[in-house]
């Protein structure tokens, strides 16, 4: 890029520089055909002008090129910043329905463990009201053995 206007600046140079010293020879009139007259005019300062005149059109083209595609970078910088937002937005919504899913899975882990414990305490105390059950049996047919043998006389062993 640099060598382009490096280049244009060198070609701007030398014309100004030939304009400069044969000022006199493109200021001289010289007759001049229009197509439907002829004039006396000096045709080196129209040559010129003409010159001057396409170089600011050229230049023109060029700012409102580049103006174009700044304009043109603005929107799809915009666009490409609504489609980022747009796809944390989606990102994070997958996040909130993943959390969503964890929460109602551990949830229904949380009731299962629940409904087990809740099993399993039923059983520890049935089988906790059975060994009491037994044990109060016990103890009350040991009661009444011992009742039993101390209401009976005691029999007597004979002696030798």
């Amino acid at each position: 890029m640099k060598s382009r206007i490096a280049l244009l600046t060198l070609i701007i140079l030398i014309i100004g520089f030939l304009g400069f010293f044969n000022f006199p020879y493109l200021a001289q009139t010289v007759p001049t055909s229009l197509g439907f007259t002829t004039v006396d005019i000096p045709l080196g300062l129209i040559l010129v002008g003409l010159t001057a005149l396409m170089a600011i059109v050229f230049i023109a083209y060029v700012i409102a090129m580049q103006g174009a595609w700044l304009l043109e970078a603005r929107a799809h910088a915009k666009e490409m910043h609504a489609q980022r937002e747009l796809a944390d937005k989606a990102e994070a919504s997958r996040f909130t329905e993943l959390r969503a899913a964890i929460e109602s899975l551990h949830q229904e882990e949380e009731r299962r463990l629940m409904d087990r414990m809740d099993t399993l305490e039923a059983h520890l105390q049935a089988r906790a009201q059975e060994s009491d059950n037994s044990t109060a049996a016990y103890v009350g047919q040991l009661e009444q053995q011992l009742r039993h043998t101390a209401a009976a006389p005691a029999p007597q062993t004979p002696r030798l």
